[in-house]
Parts: C-alpha cells; sequence; structure tokens
C-alpha cells in the first residue's frame, strides 16, 4: 500500500541517518581515546620503581593501571559502535537490494541528512 511504503522510505532514511550518526560518534571516541593516550610512554616511566629509589619513576606504577583502564574503556566503546555501525550498514544494504527506487532514494537522502546533522 501507499502508506506501507512511505513508512518503509521513511524507516530507511532513519537507519541511514542514524548510520552516519554512530560513524561520527566513532570518530569522536576515536579522538578521544588518542587525546587521553599519554604523549610518551618510555620504559622507565612504566617500570615498577626501585626499592628506596627516588626518581622520576617514583609513584609512576599507579600510572600505567590507569592509562590502562582509560584505554581499555574506550576500545571497549569503540568495538559496540562498530557493532552497531556493522549492523545497521547490513539493514540499509538489505533494503536496497530489494531494487525499490523509493528505498533507494531513502537510504541516499537519510545518508545525506545523517552527513549534514
Amino acid at each position: 500500500s501507499r502508506a506501507g511504503m512511505v513508512l518503509s522510505v521513511l524507516v530507511i532514511l532513519l537507519l541511514s541517518m542514524l548510520y552516519e550518526a554512530v560513524k561520527m560518534g566513532k570518530a569522536v571516541l576515536l579522538r578521544r581515546a588518542l587525546l587521553a593516550l599519554p604523549r610518551s610512554l618510555s620504559r622507565e616511566s612504566l617500570a615498577e620503581p626501585e626499592e628506596g629509589g627516588t626518581g622520576p619513576a617514583q609513584g609512576s606504577c599507579i600510572f600505567f593501571p590507569i592509562f590502562f583502564h582509560r584505554w581499555f574503556r574506550y576500545h571497549v566503546s569503540q568495538t559496540l559502535f562498530h557493532v552497531v555501525q556493522v549492523v545497521l550498514g547490513y539493514m540499509v544494504m538489505l533494503a536496497v537490494m530489494s531494487y525499490n527506487a523509493w528505498i533507494f532514494l531513502g537510504a541516499i537522502a537519510g545518508s545525506t541528512l545523517g552527513y549534514f546533522v
């Protein structure tokens, strides 16, 4: 029916917009993860301090677990974003593979609007 087709095109349009939003969110998360990395990782700054030692490495054993925890949290978030992006991409691709011109135009319009927003 006509209403079903309009609804289908609207759903594909929204899925395409969501795909673009997830893609952008993944890029923002990658930038944050890179900014969270320390400027330099030397073996000395990550090594356990020697007993009685008073050097720049003193107390740096706390740094590595905090750094690793932050990196791991970003990595898990990026993985989840990637899974959502792949699922949405395949859903839009399957809809386009119905060879319906209106569905195809809905996917193109959604991708355009999603990128613009």
